[in-house]
């Protein structure tokens, strides 16, 4: 899709991370963008950089998980703007919890916003864009939509169902001249792994690659193939080449994640043994962190 000063982009999650950046980038092709969350004073700091950049900015604070919200969000761009190109799905939020001690009120929230917002936010556009035969509707999942991560289970079940959401999207979409693109990010350097429902499930992730090494090192394993941090910007910038260049289904962002995607889809089990050390190491420090009452969603 050529981006033109006329071309209007959709972001959730836009007052930080992922969603802040693309803002961002998106802005410096000169186009309109539309930024969604609840924060409205985050908002207006992003629309500031993305007019500084180039582009035009609309701030609709919304919280997707609520339905009506989301229609607005999408009524607001069409009166305001009076088209729709681009909606990048990409709000979201991270658990920490045990399978079992994760609560019915952590386990809603994390699929409201990871899943539940899909719809909420995609259906009332889908007829804009059916309608002008163009557009593209980007997901942003994650590797966790693809392979397990312990301790984050109603997190990484829901980003299964976002990919699974872009994949039946897809066959709605077939000969409409509307794209849909599942994105899906491993490691990004954002406040995200410090805002997770539960705990700091980022630092979680952290020290558990710390402590992996020691247990490869005991057991005589290789290290887990785990990829390397990403900016935002960089992730950004590939969103960007995706709209600009369609016809990529999955954008897998991490250099070796598609490979592993593959692996984990073939044989779970192979996939489990190479990241063994992780898993383990992940494991002990969570246990640790529960015994020392680390965890604040856990009596």
């Amino acid at each position: 899709m050529e981006l033109t000063p006329e071309t209007v982009v959709v972001i959730t999650g836009a007052s930080s991370g992922i969603g802040a950046a693309a803002a961002r980038r998106f802005a410096r092709e000169g186009v309109r963008v539309v930024l969604a969350a609840r924060r409205r004073d985050r908002l207006e700091s992003v629309a500031a950089e993305v007019r500084r950049a180039g582009g035009e900015a609309l701030v609709v604070p919304t919280d997707v998980t609520d339905p009506e919200q989301a229609r607005k969000l999408i009524a607001e761009t069409l009166e305001h703007f009076g088209r729709l190109d681009v909606l990048l799905n990409n709000a979201g939020q991270g658990n920490l919890a045990a399978v079992e001690e994760t609560t019915p009120e952590q386990l809603w929230q994390i699929f409201a916003v990871n899943a539940f917002a899909l719809w909420y936010v995609t259906a009332p556009a889908l007829p804009v864009l059916k309608a002008q035969r163009r557009g593209h509707i980007l997901v942003v999942a994650s590797v966790a939509g693809r392979w397990g991560y312990p301790y984050s289970s109603a997190y990484v079940a829901a980003k299964h169902a976002a990919v699974g959401f872009v994949a039946a999207l897809r066959t709605e979409l077939l000969g409409t001249g509307v794209e849909a693109t599942v994105v899906c990010p491993a490691a990004v350097d954002t406040e995200w792994g410090m805002v997770a429902q539960g705990g700091p499930v980022g630092v979680l992730f952290q020290e558990g690659v710390q402590r992996s090494k020691l247990i490869a090192r005991q057991r005589l394993l290789p290290l887990a193939p785990l990829p390397k941090v990403l900016s935002a910007d960089e992730v950004a910038e590939q969103l960007v080449q995706v709209v600009r260049s369609p016809g990529c289904t999955d954008l897998f962002t991490h250099p070796g994640t598609e490979e592993l995607a593959v692996l984990a889809a073939r044989n779970r089990r192979m996939f489990e043994q190479l990241m063994l050390p992780f898993y383990l190491g992940v494991g002990q420090v969570y246990e640790e962190w529960k015994r020392d009452g680390r965890l604040p969603m856990v009596p």
